[in-house]
């Protein structure tokens, strides 16, 4: 036999054969397919926080595919989530007139969610309260309150992949 069909002949096999138990595909308990995002709580003084929690968790719960996105009234379960800190550190500094003036040139922006996910009805969550944090780094150079919304959105993105992956892999 050549070198070829034995090649060929271990890779239909391997293909055939059932693996480790491995597979393809959503790991989210079968009889929940919908999910509802419901209106986040702010408890900070950020600015426009909630909203851009909220939409950037449906989005993460789109891409991720597991679960589609229904309204609160139809929907298997429900995530209800609440920012519970914001915080802002400078990350590197930009001094100028041999240093007598401070400027912040770069920050870092970190916030802490809790999230719980129940099914309407029930009274045990689906998924227990978790907390969870998302960061992001931004420049202050121009225009700081624009830099400043825009790191807060990049941390929201880091702590709403991390929500949709602790409520879809939660099994």
């Amino acid at each position: 036999m050549s070198t070829v069909n034995r090649f060929l002949l271990i890779s239909i096999l391997a293909l055939l054969l059932p693996g480790c138990g491995y597979h393809l595909g959503s790991l989210m308990h079968p009889q929940v397919k919908t999910i509802a995002v419901a209106p986040v709580i702010n408890e900070t003084l950020a600015f426009h926080l909630a909203a851009d929690m909220r939409s950037l968790l449906s989005e993460q719960f789109m891409v991720d595919g597991s679960l589609k996105i229904k309204d609160m009234k139809t929907a298997d379960c429900i995530i209800y989530a609440k920012v519970t800190s914001v915080q802002f550190r400078e990350v590197a500094d930009a001094t100028r007139d041999d240093g007598e003036n401070y400027h912040a040139n770069e920050w870092s922006v970190s916030i802490t969610v809790e999230f719980t996910v129940t099914i309407p009805g029930k009274k045990e969550p689906l998924v227990s309260t978790r907390s969870v944090s998302g960061s992001a780094n931004f420049q202050g150079l121009g225009d700081l309150e624009t830099g400043r919304s825009q790191g807060v959105r990049q941390a929201c993105y880091d702590a709403a992949t991390k929500v949709v992956q602790y409520t879809t892999e939660a099994w």
